[in-house]
């Protein structure tokens, strides 16, 4: 009887083993692929990043670097002021002939005859037009320099910038580019001579808006940027933690309470040109207050970064245990010294990431900004969050749309200014959760 039954036994456990052999073949298959799935979704990610910041730094690390030209100017007092009014009326010294100087230097630099008008032209077009700007105020600065010849460092043209950068193929024929066989040869002369050369480009963290590429800089706009940036850390940061202490530790569990914390969420959820339109209406042609001014940048961006850090700081309560309310109230604490004396410092790193992931998110914000004037074209540094100015994003998009080709070498870079801010801001970030989290 038992020889009889234990092969019907050995034949009916080999089908169960195999499929469950089968069963777990199949898992680990399972399991293969989702690490496949997840390793590639990861890789696509990393690859388009990198393309992106490739694209960027390739097109944007050479705004770092700016063509000069170095001359000898002669400040000629026939030219600057020949009828010696200057001691009667300063405006002389403002309007005159700058222009004329750079030109008599050029010539004699490069051993122009003076008659012949085109080369002369040509001449003169190597050098920025903002060079009458810097003479001018030099000579407002030192009146005593009239008479002298002082070597002045000018900034070349844009398109002399391109060329000498290697941006423009000089290989092409001369009618299909701006730089022209004569100005390719000077150029060369020049740089042979150390007098045309490279050096760090100060100018795009200082000057402010120009039409002209060489003279364009995110000075004014980085400086509005910050204005804004104050504005609401000083507004959403105390409205923001007191809402959220309110409501999760003091509102009561109602209808009421419910519907805020949707329209919260939802808020943080809302298209931020939204705000915008939101910024126009109320802060603008309600309230009156001045377009193109940090001031009403600030206020719209801060009512777009409060959700979030409204949401940030209620997570942060919610992680701090049960058990600290507990002790604080079992050895005699209130409730208010409770919340602000034990749970507060605790939620404090949760506190801080969340508010310095929004002010970076503001920071990199665009279309709120354009609806309330922020695309002012200003070129002097506003001296209170009350003037016209303008942000970085808002400076970037507007380069973006300039038909000049230097600009796309200036937009890059203003990039790269922008995503070094925002990268110091998420590591900062980092350190200050780590500096203050505590475990338990």
């Amino acid at each position: 009887m038992t020889d009889i039954a234990s092969p019907t036994v050995r034949i009916s456990a080999r089908p169960a083993s195999a499929k469950r052999d089968i069963g777990i073949k199949r898992r680990y298959a399972a399991e293969r692929r989702f690490r496949f799935y997840g390793m590639a979704a990861i890789s696509t990610g990393l690859f388009f990043l990198a393309l992106l910041l490739w694209t960027v730094f390739s097109n944007g690390y050479t705004a770092f670097q700016q063509t000069t030209i170095t001359l000898p100017i002669e400040f000629t007092e026939k030219v600057i002021d020949p009828k010696g009014e200057r001691a009667t009326d300063g405006k002389v010294l403002m309007t005159a002939n700058y222009p004329l100087l750079v030109r008599d230097a050029l010539v004699k630099q490069l051993g122009i005859d003076a008659t012949k008008r085109p080369q002369v032209k040509q001449a003169t077009d190597m050098v920025s037009a903002s060079s009458r700007t810097l003479l001018r105020d030099m000579v407002v600065a030192d009146p005593s320099i009239i008479g002298k010849t002082v070597p002045v460092t000018l900034l070349a043209e844009a398109n002399i910038d391109s060329a000498f950068k290697g941006q423009i193929d000089l290989s092409v024929d001369e009618g299909k580019r701006k730089v022209k066989d004569q100005q390719v040869t000077w150029m060369n002369d020049l740089a042979s001579a150390g007098i045309l050369k490279k050096s760090f480009n100060t100018g795009i963290f200082t000057f402010g808006a120009s039409s002209r590429p060489e003279a364009a800089g995110v000075g004014v706009a980085a400086l509005g940027s910050l204005y804004m940036m104050l504005i609401v850390l000083v507004l959403s940061l105390p409205i923001g933690v007191a809402a959220s202490i309110y409501l999760e530790e003091f509102a009561p569990k109602n209808r009421l309470t419910d519907l805020i914390e949707v329209n919260i969420n939802n808020l943080a959820a809302v298209p931020s040109i939204v705000y915008g339109l939101l910024g126009l209406a109320v802060f603008i042609n309600f309230a009156g207050m001045p377009r193109s001014a940090a001031v009403v940048g600030g206020f719209v961006l801060t009512l777009m970064t409060l959700p979030t850090i409204i949401i940030a700081t209620r997570a942060a309560l919610k992680a701090v245990p049960p058990s600290i309310r507990s002790a604080a109230l079992g050895l005699g604490a209130s409730k208010m010294q409770t919340i602000f004396h034990h749970v507060l410092p605790l939620a404090m790193p949760g506190i801080l990431t969340g508010t310095i992931i929004g002010l970076a998110h503001a920071l990199g914000e665009t279309a709120p900004l354009l609806l309330i004037g922020m695309v002012a074209f200003v070129v002097d540094f506003p001296g209170s969050p009350m003037e016209p100015s303008t942000a970085l994003p808002v400076q970037i998009y507007m380069w973006a749309n300039e038909a000049e080709r230097a600009f796309v070498e200036r937009t890059s870079g203003a990039i790269i200014i922008l995503l070094i801010f925002l990268v110091v801001m998420n590591l900062g970030a980092i350190l200050l959760r780590r500096r203050f989290e505590r475990r338990w």
